[in-house]
């Protein structure tokens, strides 16, 4: 294959040599199916298209130091797209299934996961798509479930670094009772203008209010937000926000640490007391917030004043990263061997 620069890897895709595939037809799921095709052979009145009736996930395998390879709760990835399923009516994928297309298509591909510590991991994506021809708004009869890989370097890229976002209240990625809290494209094609905006203005992603009232705190871009204060983790609460894995992680290890956790409706003013804050989620696991601008009110909520990330938002990171690398003890459980 041609050499890859693993440490000087964007976030993008590059070709592997195998995908994962299996159909479901007539009520149920086929046998799991090897391919080397990059595309899909799609009607053109297929749902996926028309209807947005698609879902995806996202995970990543660590090549770790004791020369295993591990993947991260993807056990929690199988009941998210399951949530999903049943969210915009598409027939679950079953966790054994899941678990046994990841394991299957990271070993297939093994020689594209990048070494330890080169910054840059393999990235995992599952992908479930209507695909019967119709034209009518109703589920589709038959499925395709996928799962490729590619490897990435980190989300942003300056990696685990200090980034300003905005506010815009001229959009809303999802309403408070839509598709907010599945994993479907729809909320991130919604979510394009506004990145696009913020991207123009020198910021490194929006910042969205509630869809309803614009006054709480809800998503940043494509990750959860958290705010650390008075050694409390606070997260918001909201029927929008996408359930984020690496957020409940987080959580968890907050936690353990004798942290209190909140998960409620964050005002924004309430931004001014806290002494961190973050997005976080699989692609860049914490991406610690320096500054919040809101161009409207022209307020500045800051969050490191010397441009580093703060301390617990550090220790959080290390000690995630360390868990999926294997390097820490896994004492939740959440980390799968993959390869031996």
């Amino acid at each position: 294959m041609q050499e890859i620069d693993w440490k000087n890897l964007s976030f993008g895709y590059i070709k592997t040599d195998y995908n994962v595939r299996v159909y479901y037809r007539d009520g149920k799921w086929g046998e799991i199916e090897v391919c080397s095709e990059e595309t899909i052979p799609m009607h053109m009145a297929a749902t996926c298209l028309h209807y947005g009736q698609e879902a995806f996930e996202g995970l990543k395998a660590y090549r770790c130091p004791d020369g295993k390879v591990r993947v991260f709760r993807v056990d929690e990835n199988a009941a998210r797209l399951q949530s999903t399923c049943r969210g915009i009516l598409m027939p679950e994928v079953p966790t054994e299934m899941f678990i046994s297309m990841v394991k299957k298509v990271v070993r297939l591909n093994e020689r594209f996961i990048p070494p330890y510590e080169s910054g840059a991991t393999l990235y995992i994506r599952p992908l479930l798509i209507g695909t019967s021809a119709q034209v009518g708004v109703h589920p589709s009869k038959e499925y395709l479930f996928l799962i490729f890989v590619t490897p990435v370097g980190p989300y942003f890229k300056g990696g685990f670094s200090t980034n300003p976002y905005v506010i815009v209240r001229e959009y809303d990625r999802s309403a408070p009772l839509g598709t907010g809290i599945y994993k479907v494209g729809g909320n991130y094609a919604a979510s394009l203008k506004a990145n696009d905006i913020a991207h123009q203005k020198g910021y490194a992603c929006e910042f969205y209010l509630d869809a309803k009232e614009k006054k709480y705190m809800d998503e940043c871009g494509a990750a959860n937000f958290f705010g650390i204060k008075n050694n409390t983790y606070v997260t918001p609460k909201s029927t929008s926000i996408l359930p984020s894995i690496t957020n409940k992680s987080l959580m968890q290890l907050a936690e353990d640490y004798g942290m209190k956790v909140e998960r409620r409706q964050i005002p924004e003013e309430e931004l001014e007391t806290f002494e961190e804050a973050g997005a976080c989620g699989t692609a860049a696991v914490i991406s610690p917030i320096s500054y919040i601008d809101d161009l409207d009110t022209g307020k500045r909520y800051t969050f490191s004043k010397d441009g580093q990330p703060g301390p617990m938002s550090t220790k959080l990171y290390n000690h995630l990263r360390n868990i999926q690398y294997g390097i820490e003890e896994d004492k939740h459980g959440w980390t799968t061997v993959v390869i031996e």
